[in-house]
């Protein structure tokens, strides 16, 4: 059976699986999703005995109606290699009572890697199933993770082009090294002054922008996005989450059907998201732990219904989670207000021209599966420092804010459901942070220093990510005001 995609904005707006990959943001500013979250339709005993490959076709197949079987192993297949680091590609390593979810064993050592590894051969699929003549761009800001990872995807793809922008002050010094150093003729990487809501608003004022888009196509060029607003990004996130529980029973530490909670460190929402439609797909999913840095956004919106932007924008160590407008968390309000795209426009509306909205308290009663928690600066430092010196586990800062605020809610709830805590990055790429709060010394000391002490440390090996750009050349210096966006993405294509 077909599945079609609406916008969030105007559910008369219907598109295939395909074409919603390829236009990344739906014409009118919304988000595309699925009519209807479809079920799992293969047993848990069937997931316990599959690769992390054959799980990916059995849930990405659900939702990419129009990719024929032949496409879409193919795809996964060019995705899911030699790339990551280990064949499980997603392993559970289970730590004070808790199971990580390691979801940095890709090319880039982030979590981006699990769904940017296969979203290229996913656009290039649809753009020949919709017989696209255009040059693809892929425009996309990111916060620190998504632009290697899309970066190091689309490299010398044909047909594509991919321009990333970064807050330049805003990412950790590996992360912008990783970018900068990116090979591929076709890779443009933009600093921009400012912080990540800046390069995101920047972005979708691109993608509104008709005249530009008009003047591009005459010049042979389309946009699309690699961002978490591509629904090709949300799918693949979809299948580590029914993995990794197929993994749990496979290995004996859950019953059948036996309740999980997960818990996600969120800044973009996509990530808890995917974990949210894979408790619609029919995974057993308790609680949807929702787990924020300093920049509390989503915390105070669960608490309260109300998601407020206007307050000051922290930088912390947990840098890809300082995001005050967390554009997937539309998909949610479209959900949650019965698929009303009228009632989501005015909310997204209130959000654009004051900066803040609250939803119904009968749309707060359908949040009962999410739980808001938050870890400071401290917290998110003692919670690296505990896992280490009790297990000898190193998690990187993110992940910390996961555990952090894990705890609070196990102090809080009582709760003792086995819990699910995704990893979203290696500790390698925030060595400073985890150093510093392991208790390390790092003044004087560079990132690259510090990854060899945190390898002694740990009994990890420095990865490949790490070592293959301590000597690289940077390739891209170009950095711009926010305003001057649009003109840098006219001079990279229009020569």
């Amino acid at each position: 059976m077909d599945l079609f995609y609406n916008s969030t904005r105007d559910s008369k707006v219907r598109v295939t699986a395909s074409q919603a990959i390829l236009q990344g943001l739906s014409e009118d500013g919304g988000l595309f999703v699925p009519e209807a979250v479809p079920s799992l339709d293969v047993s848990l005993k069937e997931l316990a005995g599959m690769t992390y490959q054959e799980t990916a076709y059995a849930v990405m197949r659900r939702f990419l109606t129009d990719f024929t079987d032949e496409e879409l192993k193919d795809c996964i297949a060019k995705a899911y290699d030699s790339k990551f680091d280990l064949p499980q590609i997603a392993p559970l390593v289970k730590a004070e009572g808790a199971y990580y979810l390691e979801l940095f064993h890709g090319a880039t050592i982030a979590f981006k890697d699990m769904a940017l590894s296969i979203l290229p051969h996913l656009m290039t699929v649809s753009a020949r199933k919709n017989q696209v003549k255009q040059e693809i761009v892929i425009l996309t800001a990111t916060s620190g993770d998504t632009g290697k990872a899309a970066l190091a995807g689309f490299a010398d793809v044909p047909g594509t082009r991919i321009i990333v922008f970064y807050p330049k002050d805003g990412v950790s010094p590996i992360q912008e090294k990783q970018m900068v150093t990116q090979k591929g003729d076709n890779t443009f990487v933009v600093g921009i002054r400012g912080n990540f809501d800046d390069a995101q608003s920047g972005v979708k004022a691109i993608f509104g922008d008709m005249s530009l888009k008009e003047e591009l196509a005459a010049a042979g060029f389309q946009f699309s996005s690699a961002n978490s607003i591509n629904i090709g990004r949300l799918v693949p996130q979809i299948v580590y989450y029914v993995y990794a529980y197929a993994r749990l029973f496979a290995d004996g530490e859950i019953s059948e059907n036996e309740p999980v909670n997960v818990v996600v460190p969120t800044g973009n929402f996509g990530n808890i998201l995917a974990a949210y439609y894979a408790k619609q797909m029919g995974l057993p999913i308790k609680k949807l732990i929702c787990a924020s840095n300093d920049n509390k956004v989503l915390y105070d919106f669960f608490q309260t219904g109300c998601y407020d932007k206007n307050r000051e924008f922290m930088l912390t160590s947990s840098p890809s989670m300082d995001i005050l407008i967390s554009s997937n968390l539309e998909r949610l309000i479209y959900q949650i207000a019965d698929q009303d795209d009228e009632t989501n426009r005015s909310l997204m509306r209130a959000l654009t021209e004051q900066g803040r909205y609250e939803i119904t308290p009968a749309m707060e009663e359908k949040l009962s599966d999410f739980y808001g928690g938050y870890g400071d600066e401290k917290e998110t430092a003692a919670a690296i420092r505990s896992l280490y010196e009790s297990v000898g586990y190193v998690i990187d800062t993110h992940t910390a804010v996961a555990s952090c605020v894990y705890g609070k809610y196990q102090k809080a709830t009582g709760d003792e459901t086995k819990t699910v805590i995704a990893s979203t990055a290696s500790p390698f790429k925030f060595t400073r942070s985890v150093m510093e709060a392991i208790g390390e010394p790092v003044d004087g000391t560079d990132d690259f220093e510090l990854a060899d002490r945190l390898s002694k440390l740990s009994g990890v090996q420095v990865p490949k990510a790490v070592e293959e750009i301590r000597t690289a050349e940077v390739l891209h210096n170009t950095v711009v005001n926010v305003d001057e966006m649009k003109q840098a993405v006219k001079g990279f294509l229009v020569k």
